[in-house]
């Protein structure tokens, strides 16, 4: 696996073209069960495994800041907003493509879309072939936030951080009657736990399948590279 963390220069400049998949997650609260890191985690590993089967990808570091205004009622989330984070993708962007051939961004946090959108939309009026893709399943519907699906993603990738005893309902409602609620207070007004699902049920089994099926599909949108005109997203 090519991870610009063990290449020099030369090993860059004498290699074959190359794309760069860099990772972009979130500080923010998981509920009081998943660490402050999950959305990094999750992209991180989803990222490395999609680098590991194909020789002409990079992965870079991870960003781990992002927009996470909406968990500021928690502590422990750290959000850099929406401004800052599209300023920090667009330069990054722009350095990276002065070698990398292909640019790549794979998301862990919803809540960073809208700055992913624009700064790849401008990467790509720039002239730069810039991409980003969800860390997401076709066909696969989970909680909104951690809830099973990222319980049992973390279950799998780092189960001794994943505080079971501790792992409680949430909001349950559908995402659609939370959003007004969230919009005016966060997710503290409609979750006290900062939970919008259900955790319980979650395995370690569970979350090997779904980083299968992520993974898999994150490697062959990465692969048919046809990004979307107006979201700059690379389809499943």
């Amino acid at each position: 696996m090519a991870d610009i963390a063990d290449l020099t220069w030369t090993d860059v400049r004498d290699g074959p073209g190359r794309t760069l998949v860099v990772p972009v997650g979130s500080v923010e609260q998981h509920g009081p069960h998943l660490p402050l890191f999950t959305d990094v985690a999750i992209a991180e590993a989803v990222a490395r495994r999609v680098v590991g089967v194909d020789p002409t990808l990079v992965l870079a570091p991870a960003v781990p800041y992002g927009a996470a205004g909406e968990h500021e009622g928690f502590p422990g989330t750290v959000s850099i907003g929406h401004e800052a984070l599209r300023l920090l993708l667009v330069e990054l962007g722009r350095s990276a493509c002065r070698w990398a051939s292909r640019l790549v961004f794979v998301n862990g946090h919803g809540g960073n879309v809208g700055s992913l959108v624009e700064a790849v939309t401008l990467l790509r009026y720039e002239g730069r072939d810039a991409a980003w893709v969800p860390c997401m399943a076709p066909g696969v519907s989970g909680d909104a936030h951690a809830g099973r699906t990222e319980t049992s993603l973390m279950l799998a990738l780092s189960p001794g951080t994943v505080r079971e005893d501790a792992a409680a309902p949430g909001a349950t409602e559908p995402l659609r009657e939370l959003l007004p609620r969230m919009r005016a207070g966060g997710v503290a007004a409609v979750s006290p736990n900062g939970i919008l699902g259900d955790p319980t049920g979650a395995g370690a089994d569970e979350g090997h399948a779904l980083l299968t099926a992520i993974t898999t599909a994150v490697a062959a949108a990465i692969h048919t590279w046809a990004p979307d005109e107006k979201t700059a997203r690379l389809p499943f």
